[in-house]
C-alpha cells in the first residue's frame, strides 16, 4: 500500500506521522545542538539581552519562512507522481522547458550541480551532528574532552558498518527515538521559558529587523549560522514519496516546530540569566539529573540523522544511475519486501573516509558550521530556481505570480548563501569540493556516453535489414531463447555479431532489447513493455522503467507473455557486449576527461548486478571502441 493511500486511515496516519519523525525530521531535529551557540560563537554578536532576543526572532523566522511556508507550503505541492527531491525537481523542470533547449540545458547543469554538492551535505551532516552531539563530554566530563574525536570516529565507524545489514530494524526505531527526542526538547526548554517568559517577545520580527539594521555586516555575517536552524529542510521534499504531504504537514506543524521552538527560547531564557551558558546552552539546559540521559539520547538522535542521509545517498546514488548520471555499480538490496531498502558498498564506504577526514580535519562541530552552511544554502536556492521554471512552464501559473510565489524566498535563500559564501575559506571548500568532484564525475559520464553512442551508431548496422540478410542464408538454430541487450532501438547489438562469428549459430528465438529509463519516478507494468515483431521469431522489446523503477529485466520480461512470447528460464541465455572505451586525441571532449571515462567505464559493475540478470546464464563479449 502507498505512503497516499495507507493516510487514509487514523491509524494509518498516525504511523507515517511518526515515521516522518524519524525519516523526515531526523537532520533539522538535532540542529538545536549547535544553531544558536554558532550564531555567538564566532564573537563577532556581542552576548546581551537585546541580541539574545534579536537572534532568536531571525531563529523563528527563518524557520517559520523557510520551512513553514517555502517547504511545506509551496514545495511540497511540487511532486513528481507522489516523488520528491532534487532530482524529482529537476526532471519536472527540464520536462517543463523540454520546447526551450538552451534554458534546459542550463537547468540541467543546475540540477547536476545541486544533487552533486548533496553529497557533500551526506559526509557533513554524519560527521556535524555527531560531533555536536559528543561534544556533550565538554560540557559535563572537561576532564576527557580529548576524547571527543575518538568517540565521535568509534560512533561513525559502527554506524557505517552496519549499514550492510540494512536499516529495516534500525528504521522502524527511528520514528519512537526521535518522538522521546522531541518531547524532550520540549520539556527542556519550557522550565527556562517559566522562569524567564518575556523571552517569547522574540516571536515578534521587529526584533530580528532591528537586529539587522543595528548590526549590519556583522548581522550578514551572522546568518552564515542561523541558516543551521533549517539544515535538514530538503529532507521533507525528499522523502515526500515515502510518507506523503499530509503526515510530513502533521509531523512539522503539530510536533516538530513547537518541540524546536520551545527548545531554543528555552536555551535563550537561559542565556539571559546566565550568559556564560553560551559555551554550550543545549547541554547546559538541562537539570543535574538529565545530564547522562540527555548525552546518551543526543548522540542516538544524532545517529539517526546521520541515517538518514546515508540511506538518501544511497537512494540518489541508484536514481542518478537509472538517469545516466553515474556509472552502474553494486547495488544490494537488504529487504525482500520493500524495493527502497538498498545498500551501496561503494558509496557507503566512500562516505565514511570523507566523514573520517571532515572529523579528523576540523575536530569541532563550530568549525564544521560554516561547512554545513554552503552546502545546504546552495540546495535550497537551486530548489528555488527549479520550482519557479515547474511552476511558470509546467503549471502554466502567470508570470507575476511566480515571481511573486518564488521571488522572495530566492532572495531569503540566495542572502544566506552569500552569507556562507564567506566561509569557504574557513571550511565551506570542504562541500564545494566534494560537489565539484561528483559534478565533474557525473558530466563526464553524461557526455562521455553520449560521445560513445555517437560513435557507435556512426558504425551501426540496421538490425532489420541485417537479419534480412542473415535470414536469406540462415546459420544453424539451436534450442532455447537468447536476450541481446542493445543501447539503442533498432542498431544490431555487436554481441550478436561476435556471436555469429565466433559461434556460426543462432538461437530458436531471439529478443534484442533496450532498457530506457524516464525522467518520471514510475512506470506502471501497463507501460513497462513494447514489442515489435521481427519475423523468423526475432523480436524488439524495449523496457521502460522510471527513476524509482527497479530496472528488473528478466521479470520485465514474463510480461511478454502476454504479447505471445514465452520464454522458458532455463533455456534463456542473456548475450553482454562488454565494449572497452579507449580515449583518442580527437574533438570530443578534454583527454583527461576521455581517460577518465575510459576508466570509469572500465571499472563500473557488471549490467548483471543492475538490471537483476542471473549471472550463470550470462555471455559477455567484448570489442573496443575509441573516442
Amino acid at each position: 500500500m502507498s505512503s497516499h493511500n495507507a493516510a487514509r486511515s487514523p491509524a494509518a496516519l498516525a504511523g507515517l506521522t511518526i515515521g516522518a519523525l524519524g525519516v523526515v525530521y531526523g537532520d533539522i531535529g538535532t540542529s538545536p545542538l549547535y544553531a544558536l551557540k554558532e550564531v555567538f560563537h564566532g564573537g563577532h554578536v556581542p552576548m546581551n539581552h537585546d541580541n539574545v532576543l534579536g537572534v532568536l526572532s531571525l531563529l523563528f523566522w527563518t524557520m517559520t519562512i523557510i520551512v513553514s511556508l517555502k517547504y511545506v507550503l509551496l514545495i511540497l505541492r511540487a511532486d513528481n507522481n507522489g516523488e520528491g527531491g532534487l532530482i524529482a525537481m529537476l526532471a519536472l523542470a527540464t520536462t517543463a522547458v523540454r520546447g526551450k533547449p538552451p534554458l534546459r540545458r542550463g537547468l540541467m547543469m543546475v540540477g547536476l550541480f545541486g544533487t552533486a554538492i548533496f553529497f557533500g551535505d551526506a559526509v557533513i551532516t554524519p560527521a556535524m551532528t555527531v560531533l555536536g552531539a559528543v561534544e556533550g563530554i565538554d560540557v559535563y566530563f572537561p576532564q576527557y574532552d580529548d576524547a571527543i574525536v575518538p568517540v565521535t570516529l568509534l560512533v561513525l565507524a559502527g554506524l557505517f558498518a552496519v549499514q550492510r545489514f540494512g536499516t529495516s530494524g534500525v528504521g522502524k526505531a527511528f520514528g519512537p527515538v526521535m518522538l522521546v527526542w522531541f518531547t524532550s526538547l520540549a520539556l527542556l526548554g519550557i522550565p527556562q521559558i517559566l522562569r524567564n517568559p518575556h523571552v517569547l517577545q522574540a516571536i515578534n520580527p521587529i526584533y530580528a529587523i532591528q537586529f539587522c539594521v543595528q548590526y549590519g555586516w556583522v548581522a550578514f555575517v551572522a546568518l552564515g549560522a542561523v541558516v543551521l536552524v533549517v539544515t535538514g529542510g530538503e529532507a521533507l521534499y525528499a522523502d515526500l514519496g515515502h510518507f506523503g504531504k499530509k503526515p510530513i504537514r502533521i509531523a512539522w506543524y503539530g510536533f516538530v516546530m513547537p518541540a524546536l521552538v520551545l527548545n531554543y527560547f528555552g536555551q535563550g531564557a537561559l542565556l539571559l540569566d546566565r550568559p556564560e551558558a553560551i559555551k554550550n546552552p543545549f547541554f547546559l539546559i538541562a537539570p543535574p539529573w538529565a545530564q547522562i540521559p540527555l548525552f546518551c539520547l543526543a548522540t542516538l538522535a544524532a545517529i539517526v540523522a546521520s541515517q538518514a542521509l546515508i540511506t538518501a545517498a544511497f537512494s540518489v546514488t541508484k536514481q542518478a544511475v537509472q538517469l545516466g548520471l553515474l556509472p552502474r555499480m553494486r547495488i544490494i538490496h537488504t529487504s525482500v519486501r520493500d524495493i527502497g531498502q538498498i545498500y551501496v558498498p561503494f558509496v557507503n564506504w566512500g562516505l565514511f573516509v570523507f566523514v573520517v577526514v571532515a572529523v579528523a580535519f576540523f575536530g569541532s562541530s563550530s568549525k564544521l558550521a560554516g561547512a554545513y552552511g554552503v552546502a545546504v544554502t546552495i540546495d535550497m536556492t537551486i530548489t528555488t530556481v527549479m520550482t519557479f521554471f515547474v511552476i511558470r512552464y509546467g503549471w502554466r501559473y502567470p508570470l507575476w505570480l511566480c515571481v511573486v510565489a518564488t521571488g522572495l524566498f530566492f532572495v531569503i535563500d540566495a542572502t544566506f548563501l552569500a552569507s556562507n559564501l564567506l566561509k569557504v575559506a574557513h571550511g565551506g571548500w570542504f562541500p564545494l569540493l566534494i560537489g565539484i568532484g561528483m559534478f565533474t564525475l557525473m558530466l563526464t559520464w553524461k557526455q562521455g556516453r553520449r560521445q560513445l553512442s555517437d560513435k557507435l551508431r556512426e558504425d551501426a548496422i540496421d538490425l532489420k535489414s541485417f537479419l534480412e540478410a542473415v535470414f536469406l542464408n540462415p546459420p544453424t538454430r539451436v534450442q532455447g531463447s537468447a536476450v541481446f541487450l542493445a543501447a539503442e532501438q533498432g542498431v544490431t547489438p555487436n554481441a550478436l555479431l561476435h556471436n555469429l562469428k565466433h559461434n556460426k549459430v543462432l538461437h530458436q528465438q531471439n529478443l534484442f532489447v533496450s532498457v530506457k529509463h524516464h525522467e518520471v519516478p514510475w512506470i506502471g507494468f501497463d507501460k513497462r513493455v513494447d514489442v515489435e515483431s521481427l519475423d523468423n521469431d526475432c523480436w524488439q522489446v524495449t523496457l521502460h522503467f522510471g527513476f524509482k523503477n527497479e530496472p528488473d529485466v528478466p521479470d520485465a520480461l514474463k510480461l511478454l507473455e502476454t504479447h505471445g512470447v514465452h520464454l522458458d528460464e532455463m533455456e534463456t541465455s542473456y548475450f553482454l557486449s562488454r565494449d572497452i572505451v579507449i580515449p583518442t586525441i580527437g574533438s570530443g571532449m578534454a583527454l583527461w576527461r576521455e581517460k577518465l571515462f575510459a576508466s570509469m567505464h572500465r571499472n563500473a559493475a557488471a549490467a548483471a548486478d543492475f538490471l537483476h540478470l542471473p549471472t550463470n546464464r550470462i555471455v559477455e563479449l567484448g570489442s573496443k571502441v575509441e573516442i
